[in-house]
């Protein structure tokens, strides 16, 4: 048998990543950035109001020396200034401002010339026609100075940071309407086998609903990949043949479930052979140890053969698949995150061959360790029982030689979903 570090060197080998495309940013979430976005303008492009209050100069806001006002030499001083105007969030008409004045101001309003510092609403008695200072500020104080964000030059997003909500709202705050990217791999996902019919259908005797083009489909989307569920193909090869064909022109990757047992294997081979090489062999893993893989068609693409057993044919595309897909997404780390947890039971594996099992992921409430907890019972007795696999966040990674792990030992585990 071949070991799954052989296997995967030999998927990943054959990674194509498409030709980086420039897409509006409202589509580029979740894709990586393929550019050095750098900035043509400062941001904020203008001085502006980072709060509601009174555009001020800071100097104005100081009361005389000797303590006394003065224009009455027998009252505490005090500071009041009179308003003089209003600028809103969006104005274009240009004010100045005159000494020991102060102009009421919206956030985000452009700061009228001279003003140093924005007077909040609080720091006032919130006049009208002329305000009474409580508390003063200091030269700077609540306003955004132009280009405190980002200069001209700066670098808004590096080439390879995934795109998110941060990224989006900043490209978007520098000018930029659209952004290089790598795209998602196309991914075609068809199920053979005679037994099969789709969710929309009432099975007959000795047939099954297609389970794996529906979750092999959502898994290859949440792997990133742009998904499209062919459904069941049928058993005959000539029209097999035509719908993979017609599937190798159009995606980047291709998988194929339920054709590495029984008679569909036969019926792949004889629909597939003179499409490219493709081996059908044991890998050294469980489950899903028997699965074929190969570069198909003119443009070589890489092709999948994975069990008919929905549990072995997700956990395949989880060790084989999933890490095509990250690689052609221009992802540095295509393999899922792995940590160490200490076992709550006993866990069996096969001897021989690297288990990946289903596991629950726990914290230690007290010392803040991970915990997990297999499921599914003995390790190969429980491969079809496809609710376990639903109840998993987590795969349990058994090395070859390994065939018993007691409570309370340390093994790796492999996250599921988005945390992985």
């Amino acid at each position: 048998m071949r070991s799954v570090e052989d296997q995967q060197a030999r998927v990943t080998a054959a990674a194509v990543a498409p030709r980086p495309v420039r897409v509006a940013i409202s589509e580029a979430q979740g894709l990586l950035c393929a550019e050095e976005v750098v900035t043509e303008r400062p941001l904020p492009g203008f001085d502006q109001a980072a709060i509601d209050g009174y555009a001020v100069r800071s100097v104005d806001l100081q009361a005389p020396a000797d303590g006394r006002d003065p224009d009455d030499a027998s009252a505490p001083a005090e500071v009041t200034l009179p308003v003089v105007g209003e600028v809103r969030a969006g104005s274009r008409q240009p004010i100045r401002l005159q000494p020991r004045q102060a102009v009421r101001v919206d956030t985000g309003a452009p700061l009228p010339t001279l003003a140093d510092a924005v007077l909040p609403l609080d720091n006032t008695d919130r006049g009208a026609a002329r305000i009474k200072v409580l508390e003063p500020v200091r030269s700077g104080d609540y306003v955004r100075r132009t280009g405190d964000d980002v200069q001209p030059g700066d670098i808004a997003v590096r080439a390879g940071t995934i795109i998110g909500a941060a990224q989006v709202g900043l490209l978007a705050a520098v000018g930029r309407d659209k952004v290089l990217v790598h795209p998602r791999p196309r991914l075609s996902v068809i199920s053979v086998g005679g037994e099969l019919v789709d969710v929309d259908r009432t099975p007959g005797p000795g047939q099954v609903y297609d389970v794996n083009s529906y979750a092999l489909a959502a898994a290859a989307r949440d792997a990133g990949a742009d998904v499209n569920r062919v459904g069941i193909a049928g058993t005959d090869p000539k029209r097999l043949r035509e719908v993979v064909e017609g599937q190798l022109i159009r995606a980047e990757i291709v998988v194929i479930a339920g054709a590495v047992g029984g008679g569909a294997l036969e019926e792949v081979r004889e629909a597939l052979a003179d499409l490219g090489d493709l081996e059908v062999e044991r890998i050294a893993m469980h489950p899903g140890s028997v699965q074929g893989f190969g570069c198909l068609g003119r443009d070589e693409v890489p092709t999948f053969l994975l069990p008919a057993n929905p549990v072995s044919a997700l956990v395949v595309f989880e060790v084989m698949v999933r890490p095509l897909i990250r690689i052609a997404l221009g992802r540095r780390q295509p393999m899922r995150r792995i940590v160490s947890a200490r076992t709550v039971a006993p866990i069996t594996s096969i001897p021989g061959r690297k288990g990946f099992l289903r596991g629950q992921l726990m914290r230690d409430e007290t010392t803040g360790d991970y915990l997990v907890q297999a499921l599914g019972g003995a390790a190969g007795a429980s491969s079809h029982l496809l609710a376990t696999l639903a109840e998993a966040n987590c795969l349990v990674i058994v090395e070859p030689e390994v065939s018993e792990i007691r409570t309370g030992d340390p093994v790796d585990v492999a996250f599921l979903g988005q945390r992985g």
